[in-house]
């Protein structure tokens, strides 16, 4: 397993991490998320991520993920840089969701209760709030440092000049900055190329892909006009036949043909190519 660091801090992770949304909780259940993590750390794998609203979707406002994952690291701790976030609706009440320090405090709290550790590595903000004052927002994130609670900060779902932003508001104060960012990144998805990576570049945030093999498109589970295969994401969730109503195009499909058969011919799978391809970039 290659590592690099993250983002502009020194700490290294692997190039490959271990998500935990989808089917943990539903398919993946506790004993299954012990086995996968300890597969994943078999393979090298250190940098595991999670969200407050993962699984959330087989009990209503109930992290599955998280404290499935919480369950599995016990013991193991140490050998784990741990990712979470928070900002989307864990509850029904209009302070149950948002960039406020009001929610993300006890956002945090609650996280750290399911992952049963004392801090989080990285805490991210799963999407950017235009509600909530930027100033807001980034010194709730210094005040969970400063507590030892969380390591370091990221974004998720920001563009390029919200996080320019935020940073500067950082820097000027003397606050933590954002070091990561996530970002919805394939080769069948490439508008973060546009803004996004030059500015991760020149500025040294480091990009956290997601959604790396399209929801499974980029790993062929998808036969063009076919419907979804019974035990696939799309059978059960409805926000993934949404993401194949937009990428599972006659223009995507020429793509991936030609991309399988370029894979083919060189002994791989497309998933093969999509994960190398984006560890090249």
């Amino acid at each position: 397993m290659e590592y690099r660091n993250l983002g502009n801090t020194g700490v290294r992770v692997s190039t490959v991490s271990l998500g935990t949304g989808g089917q943990w909780g539903g398919r993946v259940d506790r004993q299954a998320a012990r086995e996968i993590v300890a597969a994943a750390l078999d393979a090298g794998i250190n940098y595991i991520d999670t969200a407050d609203v993962y699984g959330t979707w087989y009990e209503e406002r109930r992290s599955l993920a998280e404290e499935y994952l919480g369950s599995a690291i016990q013991g193991i701790r140490h050998r784990i840089v741990l990712g979470t976030k928070g900002c989307q609706a864990t509850g029904d009440g209009p302070n149950d969701w948002g960039a406020s320090r009001y929610h993300l405090m006890n956002a945090l709290e609650a996280s750290l209760r399911r992952l049963r550790t004392d801090h989080v590595d990285l805490y991210q903000i799963h999407l950017f709030d235009a509600n909530t004052p930027m100033e807001e927002t980034m010194r709730a994130l210094e005040d969970m440092v400063r507590s030892g609670k969380v390591r370091y900060i990221g974004a998720s779902q920001y563009q390029a000049w919200q996080i320019c932003r935020c940073n500067d508001l950082a820097e000027r104060f003397g606050w933590a900055r954002f070091v990561t960012t996530q970002a919805h990144y394939n080769l069948l998805e490439r508008q973060a190329e546009q803004e996004l990576i030059p500015f991760c570049r020149a500025t040294g945030v480091g990009l956290l892909p997601y959604f790396a093999l399209a929801n499974g498109l980029l790993a062929g589970r998808y036969p063009e006009n076919a419907p979804p295969p019974e035990d696939s994401r799309a059978a059960v969730f409805e926000r993934t036949r949404r993401y194949l109503a937009q990428y599972a195009t006659p223009h995507n499909y020429a793509i991936i043909r030609r991309l399988t058969e370029f894979a083919r011919e060189r002994g791989h799978t497309l998933a093969d190519l999509a994960i190398a391809w984006l560890l090249t970039e």
